[in-house]
């Protein structure tokens, strides 16, 4: 016995050792391109030849419109941004910059046409030659849909995704697509396709995944908007690391159909599709043009109370909201809250207190309990829901060993695939190891969606950090890898659910936040919140400044 624990212990301790140096190899091969000093100069260069980024979409549509601006020379300023940034953060991963330039050209000759014949501007489309980009798991003709899988490198979109297409039919011109984790299911966007992308506010910095490069071009300010896609905190995560704005939807708002992967059966309403953006205010604006069934998407269902969402979000009157708070989950599993990030929470309970009912969720007695098992609560959700399995998608149809792949990562480093996508494809299959169990966590997910829309109601949020901590710096979130919890508990509850930026921290300039939360089919409330913050703390703050 004595023997066979040694030779645990020295494997054990092979593997720990094997493992540092992976990492260590790996940093040093992702070094930063440049020092903090040199970056946030670039950043503050980039934002000054751009004098298009501290405005909104809706903003630049009417810029447009108006004649105070043309759709070319708000789609070049973006462009010039984005190859001035995009060499330190490597958000954008393919381009499309000659394409988006000849559309913007043709919105302008449209605008020029409908002036000479008298037709009025009204009618063309909400977005019309406005610049956006777009999550590389979408598909968008004529560009890469790998979603970081190597296997998928030469996979070229021959149509548009649903929620693509509407919002190229509304007017916006797709400059690029961004980088994502591998699959769309790690907190970190790397891949061995396309590489690390960086956080405009401290390139030693996460992004966030798995919209993480949408959330670095937008936090930079060299795009106004993005889409991004949600299943464990995929849009809110890259939100907050990056200072922005993001909406993760009623489940079953707005249609996925077109991106890979994608999920199956009731996790099709746990995988959500949203927006990313700079101003708060188009956030209402780009989910009305983004939701609705196509009928493709099984998931996705008519919300009727949800027709006119932006005008409901604006018709909110923040007085008669019933608010909640609660501060953290209590798990071994989850790190601390920071410090700044329960002031930050703080800071916007105080704010809400002027105008309406505040109650400490601590103090109904309900939730904690079971959110408390909030990391069982999700995989088993998502392990009965999703007959998608990751292994499936990493192996893409061809062999596929996890244990030897990771090996070959441990000890040459020579396998296509990342640490926390092998380690994903041992855990996912956990839950199956204890069905008795999972049943449980199964019926108590159901209860917690229960008891959250009872308190809820139909006027009430619940704000909620929307992390532990502010971004932190590379590789670090794979020692303390259920911190995602914070925003993927709200997937499988199917709650409606806003990041608002909340400025920077007083110690290391980083991005802050917070969550606000809603009974599903009540985006309008967590909208409106959101929009009323902003005015409040101001919203997103540009990198270096």
């Amino acid at each position: 016995m004595v023997e066979v624990l040694q030779v645990l212990s020295v494997s054990f301790a092979t593997v720990g050792i094997c493992a540092l140096l992976r990492f260590w190899r790996y940093n040093r091969r992702n070094r930063l391109p440049v020092n903090r000093e040199t970056a946030r100069q670039i950043m503050q260069k980039a934002l000054e030849m751009n004098r298009f980024h501290s405005f909104s979409a809706q903003q630049l549509a009417d810029m447009i419109r108006s004649g105070s601006a043309t759709s070319t020379e708000i789609t070049n300023a973006h462009i010039d941004h984005i190859k001035l940034v995009n060499p330190l953060l490597n958000a954008v991963v393919r381009d499309r910059f000659d394409e988006a330039l000849q559309e913007a050209a043709a919105a302008d000759d449209l605008i020029t046409k409908y002036k000479a014949e008298g037709i009025s501007l009204d009618t063309l489309p909400p977005l019309h030659g406005v610049p956006c980009t777009v999550k590389e798991c979408f598909a968008l003709t004529g560009m890469p849909n790998a979603s970081g899988l190597v296997s998928r490198k030469d996979v070229i979109a021959s149509e548009d995704a649903t929620v693509v297409k509407r919002i190229r039919e509304a007017g916006a011109i797709p400059m690029a697509v961004t980088n994502t984790s591998e699959l769309c299911m790690w907190m970190e966007s790397h891949n061995s396709l396309y590489g690390r992308t960086r956080n405009p506010y401290d390139l030693s910095r996460i992004v966030g995944g798995s919209s993480g490069g949408e959330g670095s071009i937008i936090g930079s300010g060299a795009s106004p908007f993005g889409v991004g896609s949600d299943i464990g905190g995929s849009i809110r995560m890259p939100a907050f690391f990056n200072g922005v704005f993001g909406h993760k939807p009623s489940g079953g708002l707005i249609p996925g159909t077109g991106q890979y992967p994608v999920a199956g059966g009731v996790a099709l309403k746990y995988l959500t599709t949203g927006p990313l953006c700079r101003k708060a205010e188009d956030l209402a604006f780009l989910s009305t043009i983004m939701m609705g069934p196509d009928e493709q998407d099984e998931g996705c269902v008519e919300f009727p109370e949800l027709l006119e969402l932006q005008e409901k979000a604006k018709s909110v009157d923040i007085s008669s909201l019933q608010v909640f708070w609660l501060d953290s989950i209590k798990s071994f599993q989850v790190s601390r809250l920071q410090p700044e990030m329960r002031d930050c929470l703080d800071a916007a309970v105080r704010e809400m207190e002027n105008h309406c009912d505040v109650t400490s969720v601590k103090e109904t007695g309900r939730l904690m309990k079971k959110l408390n098992d909030a990391v069982d609560i999700w995989s088993c959700m998502i392990h009965k829901g999703n007959p998608v399995t990751f292994v499936s998608l990493m192996a893409d149809g061809k062999p596929f060993s996890t244990v030897w792949e990771l090996l070959k990562w441990l000890i040459i480093g020579s396998t296509p695939y990342t640490a926390p996508g092998l380690v994903l494809c041992l855990v996912e299959k956990a839950p199956a190891l204890t069905p008795k169990r999972t049943a449980q966590k199964v019926r108590d997910g159901e209860l917690l969606r229960a008891e959250l829309e009872e308190m809820l109601g139909d006027n009430g949020v619940l704000l909620f950090p929307s992390h532990p901590k502010v971004a932190p710096k590379h590789t670090r979130p794979l020692l303390y890898p259920f911190n995602w919890i914070y925003t993927g508990i709200w997937n499988v509850l199917l709650a409606p659910v806003t990041q608002v930026p909340m400025g920077l921290s007083r110690k290391e300039g980083l991005p802050l936040g917070i969550q606000v939360i809603a009974k599903n089919g009540n985006d309008h409330l967590t909208l409106a919140v959101a929009q009323h913050l902003e005015n409040q703390f101001h919203g997103w703050v540009p990198p270096a400044q």
